[in-house]
């Protein structure tokens, strides 16, 4: 098997934290192979970016020049470009790889350090607007980095980020998702707007209250990068890159006197508990979220009928999905048929302590109390 391979053409980070750095623990956290294409030199520690250097663009074409011949990329990543000749390069890379097949490009529009250094002066936010963010699958900006590449002027009311997104979009770029990890609403969440075409809505998750969060924005492009490397559409890519970062958060600590990095892992995979609300709209508002098993998916059955699910579970089976995709039943109509079959087989489940999926059939298997559903993008 061959790993999923992403390019993040970024800047390095002498004290470990950011940009690259990053960028390897997200993509090791997901099980793809990350190539790191260094674009800029930075020397900086906990607290202060000390020089920051763009690298000669023949040093990254170079580089490029090289993975192409044996690593083509699923997903190219940016993050610190250092200026307008790096941005054309990616530019030039990214349209002569889609020549080719397709690929898909994230862009973090790195543009200040935490620290307050800028990394991006007009002509390179000029270079954005026109050639990276028509080209972009996938933006990643928080809020003020949005109004930053829109030339606007920043405003802290979340109810101004839906259209600010909209502007985004404008820029003829596919799906973006403005960060809000700066702040927390009244509940103490995190709110992302993710605009996209399978979903558009608020992403909320509890704000983790640490000052080691240094790699943030990273880490949440560099997974999204990771996802859509993975064949997960953008919508799908932003809820794991929020799972993703909560957990990274959740187990920063310091290196130095100043912020410390965040650490993903692939741990995020099998904890429910980091998977975020979503409103469906541009009002915060959530449904409350239900309590479901804390166990580890295991051997995973997929059945097509109540009479297999029993079986399945007499076998010793504690996963199922219950997979009916033909309206035929012998005796009796479709509806009634396949309303019965899901209630007996969430009987059956409860019964032995099993979980039960349901495939396509959300609102029955809703009323029925079943473990969750499978559903198709």
């Amino acid at each position: 098997m061959t790993w999923p391979v992403v390019w993040s053409i970024a800047g390095t980070d002498s004290g470990g934290g950011a940009g690259l750095s990053a960028d390897q623990r997200a993509c090791d956290a997901f099980g793809v192979h990350l190539c790191p294409v260094v674009a800029a030199v930075t020397a900086q520690h906990s607290t202060a970016v000390r020089k920051v250097k763009p690298m000669l663009v023949t040093l990254i074409e170079a580089q490029l020049r090289a993975l192409v011949e044996d690593m083509p990329p699923r997903v190219i990543k940016t993050g610190l470009l250092g200026g307008r000749a790096q941005v054309a390069v990616v530019t030039r890379w990214v349209d002569r790889l889609r020549q080719e097949g397709d690929v898909a490009l994230v862009v973090d529009p790195v543009l200040a350090s935490s620290t307050g250094t800028s990394f991006a002066n007009g002509e390179t936010l000029a270079a954005y607007r026109a050639e990276l963010l028509p080209r972009a699958t996938v933006i990643t900006p928080n809020r003020s980095e949005a109004y930053r590449l829109l030339d606007e002027v920043a405003s802290d009311e979340a109810a101004a980020v839906p259209s600010l997104a909209r502007r985004v979009l404008g820029s003829r770029a596919q799906a973006v998702c403005i960060t809000g990890g700066d702040s927390a609403d009244a509940e103490g969440r995190v709110l992302d707007w993710l605009a996209s075409d399978h979903a558009q809505g608020w992403l909320a998750s509890p704000r983790v209250e640490t000052r080691h969060r240094h790699g943030t924005g990273c880490t949440f492009a560099s997974s999204i990068a990771a996802a859509l490397a993975l064949g997960f559409v953008a919508a799908d890519a932003a809820v794991l890159a929020k799972m993703t970062t909560t957990r990274a958060l959740r187990a920063g600590q310091a290196a130095g006197k100043g912020a410390g990095p965040v650490r993903a892992d692939s741990g995020f995979m099998n904890d429910p508990s980091l998977l975020p609300l979503m409103s469906w709209g541009e009002s915060p508002l959530f449904a409350p979220r239900r309590e479901g098993s804390n166990r580890q998916l295991d051997l995973y059955g997929i059945v097509d009928s109540a009479n297999r699910v029993e079986r399945l579970l007499e076998a010793g089976l504690r996963t199922v999905q219950l997979r009916m995709k033909t309206p035929e039943c012998p005796g009796a109509n479709w509806p009634a048929f396949l309303r019965d079959s899901i209630r007996r087989s969430v009987s059956a489940c409860r019964a032995v302590g099993a979980e039960l999926f349901i495939n396509d059939h959300w609102r029955i298997a809703l009323e029925a109390g079943a473990s969750g559903v499978h559903l198709g993008q």
